[in-house]
C-alpha cells in the first residue's frame, strides 16, 4: 500500500507536516493547560457574585464553532485588526493562537466539573482543618489527578484533530502552516489519496495513543488510591 511505503519510508513532506502538528498543537494544548487547570480550580473552589453564569459562560464554549473562531481570530490578526501590527497571519503562531481559544475552555470547562464534585464531598473535611482556598486547591489537584490527566490528553487530542480555525488563519500553505487535519482535506480534494491516508493513519496512531497512555495513567492513580 502506497500510504503505508510513504510512512516506513520517512517521505520529507509527510514527516515535515507531522512534526509541525505535534509542535503547534503542542504548544496550544500546553497554554491551555496552564491556564485552564488554575482557573477552572480557582472557580471550583471559589464563591463569589455571577459564579454561575461564568460556570455557564464556560460549558457554552464547548461548543463553540472552530470557523468562529477562526474567523475572529482572521479578523484580529489581519492587517487592519487589533493585532495586525504583529504580522503573525498565516503563521504556525496564528494557528496556535486559534488552537489556545477553542482548547483553553475544555480545559477550564472538564476541571470544574472534576473539582467542584472533589471539594463538596471534602468541604467539612478541609473547612475543619481551616485550610486557605491554595491548599484546598492543592489537595484537590492531587487527589484528582488522575482526571487531570485525562483532561490534559484531551485537550491534545483535541487540538491535533482541529482544521477548521487553522485553515483559516494559518492558510494551509506548503512548507509553512501545513498541518496533518488540513493536509487530509486538501489532498482528498485534490485526489491525492495516498498521502492523505498516510497522514490519517498517523492520526489514528496518535490517537490510540492517547487512548492507552490515558487509561494506563488511569488505572496507575486508582491503584495509588485503592480504587482497585
Amino acid at each position: 500500500m502506497i500510504a503505508i511505503d510513504l510512512i516506513v519510508s520517512g517521505d520529507q513532506n509527510l514527516y515535515e507536516i507531522i512534526s509541525l502538528s505535534l509542535r503547534v498543537s503542542g504548544l496550544s494544548a500546553v497554554l491551555a493547560l496552564v491556564i485552564g487547570l488554575p482557573l477552572g480550580a480557582l472557580i471550583a473552589t471559589s464563591r463569589f457574585y455571577g459564579r454561575s453564569g461564568v460556570i455557564i459562560f464556560f460549558n457554552a464554549l464547548l461548543g463553540l464553532p472552530p470557523v468562529v473562531v477562526g474567523l475572529f481570530i482572521y479578523l484580529l490578526l489581519s492587517r487592519n485588526g487589533l493585532l495586525g501590527f504583529a504580522d503573525l497571519l498565516y503563521s504556525p503562531s496564528a494557528m496556535v493562537i486559534a488552537q489556545f481559544t477553542l482548547v483553553c475552555p475544555i480545559a477550564v470547562a472538564l476541571t470544574i466539573q472534576l473539582l467542584e464534585g472533589l471539594n463538596r464531598e471534602y468541604d467539612l473535611f478541609f473547612t475543619s482543618l481551616r485550610l486557605t482556598n491554595g491548599a484546598r486547591i492543592k489537595a484537590l489537584l492531587i487527589d484528582g489527578r488522575a482526571g487531570l490527566i485525562t483532561i490534559m490528553l484531551a485537550c491534545m487530542g483535541r487540538a491535533l484533530s482541529e482544521v477548521g480555525a487553522i485553515i483559516i488563519v494559518g492558510g494551509n500553505i506548503n512548507h509553512l502552516t501545513r498541518m496533518m487535519t488540513t493536509a487530509i482535506a486538501l489532498e482528498t480534494s485534490r485526489g491525492q489519496l495516498a498521502l492523505a491516508m498516510a497522514l490519517g493513519i498517523i492520526l489514528l496512531v496518535i490517537a490510540l495513543i492517547i487512548n492507552i497512555l490515558s487509561q494506563y495513567l488511569k488505572r496507575h492513580f486508582d491503584k495509588e488510591l485503592g480504587y482497585e
